[in-house]
């Protein structure tokens, strides 16, 4: 940044010769450079933003044709030293450069003037370097991130840190689609309404910064600083250095989840891994993304059999992408809100905003919906028995997004499930949801360890395992043969480790209770080893 004429009279230099201003026009502008010179006509050796530097011998003479020389050239202001050459100006010479918009100052002690624009050229040499070297900066930042492939959220992030300042991205339908790290709560308040506020001007209302986001015909966003920029020239710079890099980044990902759905997936992807632990911030992030204002909200997950393309990552992640838009259709056409987000192949999580949450209306809406998601997503994919899972409802966006690790766990166990139901919470899915909901209690994983300790210690020197063998016999419910069926081995193999076993338990395997609690305890040891 260039000085101003008020900051040039701040120099030392200047202030030891006793400064007077006549004339406090353009005091505050930035000067380009200081030039001394007692030429009576300097128009032609100026280029405009000049201060200029004289002993006062033209001047003193004759104060308007000299002022409006210089003010014609450009010049924003004049230095005079008195007592060298002229003692005094005639007294209407502040008067007259007032009227000529040009400032006047007087120095009533000797002075360099050799320092005066050695320090003032130093200073603004030195602003000049700095802005080469910040936009130097800048451009390897966001041409390094560009050739890296960086999400959206690493190029909001990186203006972000640069200008030390909140950087929103947002969609034409003004969502918020990225917010970078840090930004307080309070800025993403009602955000689709203020936004349509502030249509990229600064004012007072909304004195945000703004820039489009794509070719001008065919712009699909906008990067916002939602507040005044302390720099506003440097904050234009980055912001449209910032805006090319997400233009080039959308172009690469054209082919993949829409930008609303990447943004909603990088917020639960986001709290899940910590990066996001105060609600406040996650609830501000999810509501700007358009999820509704509710009481509750549900931690959801659809997942949907059939075959995976192992063989064709490409395909399966079109494939996925089509059950994500399927299932956000079908829930917002019904008149709810929701945040969606890939988690595995076949597997949508997502937290609800329900258009009616209180018993029993609720359960209806839930048939309802968990309905419609089947038959949309059967005439999209083709898949037959999708499940919708539901974990506990929740206050808080965060709770929410932690209790989709519940959710996915009945979804799991409801695949494998015979029911038919158009919804499935814990305790739908029988025992195995029980366990869903106790296997972090201490009390139940010590239960389990102690029930199978002599088992998880104990490393037999052939295959199948003694855990192995255990499990298949308690599901079939005692019958050996069925086990020896279901292992692919001989009878005597499964009659030798069922021995094995109940010498290492000193338990009977043929008593009921028996049975039961070994198959808990393997319920919540399979349980825990899922979680982890």
């Amino acid at each position: 940044m260039t000085l101003t004429v008020a900051e040039v009279l701040e120099l030392p230099v200047v202030r030891s010769g006793e400064p007077e201003v006549l004339s406090g026009r353009r005091l505050t502008e930035r000067i380009r450079w200081a030039h001394s010179s007692d030429l009576a006509d300097l128009s032609s050796l100026l280029q405009g933003g000049e201060l200029v530097l004289t002993t006062g011998t033209a001047l003193a003479r004759k104060p308007r044709k000299y002022l409006s020389g210089l003010a014609k050239a450009g010049a924003v202001g004049v230095i005079v030293e008195l007592g060298t050459v002229v003692s005094e100006l005639p007294d209407n010479t502040g008067r007259i450069a007032d009227e000529l918009d040009i400032a006047l100052v007087a120095l009533h002690r000797k002075t360099r003037f050799v320092e005066v624009t050695e320090a003032v050229h130093r200073r603004i040499v030195a602003a000049q370097y700095e802005e080469v070297a910040f936009d130097r900066h800048v451009h390897e930042t966001f041409t390094e991130l560009s050739m890296k492939g960086a999400p959206l959220t690493g190029i909001v992030d990186a203006a972000a840190k640069i200008l030390d300042e909140p950087v929103v991205l947002e969609d034409l339908s003004h969502k918020a689609l990225v917010v970078s790290t840090g930004t307080p709560a309070d800025l993403l308040a009602e955000w689709e309404m203020r936004s349509r506020r502030s249509p990229g001007k600064r004012s007072d209302s909304e004195p945000w910064l703004a820039t489009g986001v794509g070719p001008r015909s065919q712009q699909w966003g906008r990067l916002v600083i939602p507040r005044r920029a302390a720099d506003a020239g440097r904050a234009t710079m980055v912001l449209e250095r910032a805006a090319a890099a997400l233009a080039m980044r959308r172009m690469v990902e054209r082919d993949k989840t829409g930008l609303q759905q990447q943004a909603q997936g990088g917020l639960i992807d986001d709290v899940l891994r910590g990066r996001i632990s105060d609600d406040r911030d996650a609830a501000a992030r999810a509501h700007a993304l358009g999820l509704r204002h509710s009481a509750h909200y549900l931690p959801a997950v659809v997942r949907v059999p059939g075959p995976t393309a192992f063989g064709d990552p490409v395909a399966a992640h079109r494939r996925n992408v089509v059950l994500l838009d399927a299932v956000a259709h079908t829930v917002n056409a019904a008149g709810h809100s929701g945040l969606f987000s890939i988690r595995g192949d076949g597997e949508v999580a997502a937290v609800l905003a329900l258009r009616e949450h209180r018993a029993p209306a609720a359960d209806k809406t839930l048939a309802a919906l968990g309905e419609r998601i089947r038959r949309e997503v059967h005439r999209i994919d083709g898949a037959e028995g999708t499940v919708l899972a539901l974990g506990p409802a929740a206050r808080s966006v965060t709770d929410t997004i932690a209790g989709l690790s519940e959710a996915t766990d009945i979804a799991e166990v409801a695949m494998a499930m015979e029911d038919d139901r158009p919804y499935y919470r814990a305790s739908d899915v029988r025992l195995r949801g029980l366990i869903s909901l106790l296997r972090d209690d201490r009390r139940v994983q010590r239960f389990a360890e102690t029930e199978l300790r002599s088992l998880l210690t104990d490393t037999p020197q052939s295959e199948p395992t003694h855990l192995t063998v255990l499990r298949e016999y308690l599901r079939l419910a005692g019958n050996k043969a069925a086990v020896a069926d279901r292992l692919h081995v001989s009878r005597p193999f499964v009659y030798k480790r069922l021995t094995e076993i109940r010498e290492l338990l000193g338990v009977d395997l043929d008593d009921g209770e028996s049975m039961t609690s070994l198959h808990v305890a393997l319920l919540v040891h399979e349980a825990s080893r899922q979680r982890a």
